[in-house]
């Protein structure tokens, strides 16, 4: 086992820039980061991972602004590229060197157990690019080219950490060496997987059919307010505990994300609108999530009207980034006998 306080405290995490940033998004990772950025307690590290985007074909000039869109995500929730490194992964080539060396680490039957390759290649996994199926071992070069040693994730991505955490192992055991830090996974808090606002019992997503059944973030607050009150309920009443929600996935989903809004846990919401019908709470949660979402709305819409001031931003956090990223690739080639860095 690696000892964990050998390392500098050290928290990295990203987004893929493919289609807009919706709610789950901002609940499910960006808020997190800016709370781990506020704490204090680790040096953060955050990344728009444009280089995981192309595992499936993308348009490069649709690519090039989804990575600017991203970074003015991060910066208008609250990443301050002050307390923060913040870059995109194509500027760092440190990621793809030490990824291939943990393709060389890495078991084959490893990756026939993720099942987010299954998911994504379904039916016509033999025409799915390689990229799709070996993206595992880049992610978790992400995550130890900065000796990382928290990853704030959602639920789905709980796997791809736990195979960090083989990697690192392996490799250390391998090489004999205590060099890689076995990154712990970091989920907590309501909200860590936000649902469908028409069908609670799918994730939101940006690819969804409608748009209704998502808040993107560059919606603005009339938007934003019309698809939360008009978001699929059932017939019931807010319930008097928590556990009344069992097998309510829309009531469910509605409550988690007043609670990721409000800095409330779950039961707190409960108590304080039990027994409330829809009429109440809808719109309750429309005022709540206007608030909270609307001035990163505007804000991110004054970012992208300046793409020059992001791409500097994110040039800065390449070379912060690099500064940390390349002694580890270094250390990492000779340890394992390659010349030329």
């Amino acid at each position: 086992m690696s000892d964990l306080s050998k390392f500098t405290p050290r928290v990295f995490s990203g987004i893929k820039p493919s289609g807009g940033l919706t709610l789950g998004n901002y609940l499910g990772a960006i808020k997190r980061f800016v709370d781990w950025q506020e704490a204090g307690s680790h040096e953060t590290i955050y990344c728009v991972v444009d280089m995981h985007a192309i595992t499936v074909w993308q348009d490069p000039a649709e690519l090039h602004a989804a990575t600017r869109e991203v970074a003015a995500g991060f910066l208008a929730s609250g990443i301050d590229p002050t307390k923060s490194i913040l870059f995109n992964q194509s500027q760092v080539s440190a990621h793809t060197e030490l990824a291939w060396i943990f393709n060389c680490v890495a078991r084959v039957g490893w990756m026939n157990r993720m099942t987010q390759f299954k998911d994504k290649a379904g039916t016509n996994a033999e025409k799915a690019s390689l990229g799709l199926y070996a993206y595992p071992a880049l992610m978790a070069a992400d995550i130890l080219i900065y000796h990382a040693t928290h990853v704030p994730v959602g639920e789905d991505q709980k796997q791809h950490v736990e195979l960090t955490r083989d990697i690192a192992q392996k490799f250390n055991h391998d090489y004999k060496v205590d060099f890689f830090p076995e990154t712990a996974p970091v989920i907590e808090g309501p909200a860590t997987r936000v649902m469908n606002l028409r069908d609670g019992t799918k994730k939101m997503s940006k690819s969804g059919e409608s748009d209704m059944e998502r808040i993107n973030m560059t919606d603005d607050a009339a938007t934003i307010a019309k698809k939360f009150k008009k978001a699929k309920t059932d017939p019931e009443p807010l319930p008097e505990t928590l556990e009344g929600l069992a097998g309510r996935p829309e009531a469910k989903n509605l409550v988690d994300i007043y609670a990721g809004l409000s800095g409330q846990t779950d039961e707190q919401v409960i108590a304080e609108y039990a027994g409330a019908g829809w009429g109440r709470f809808k719109p309750a949660l429309a005022d709540l999530a206007v608030e909270k979402m609307a001035p990163i709305s505007e804000e991110m819409s004054r970012l992208m009207a300046d793409p020059a001031e992001i791409d500097r931003i994110l040039a800065h956090g390449a070379e912060q980034a690099r500064e940390i990223a390349e002694p580890i690739l270094s250390e990492a080639f000779r340890i394992v006998g390659l010349v030329g860095r």
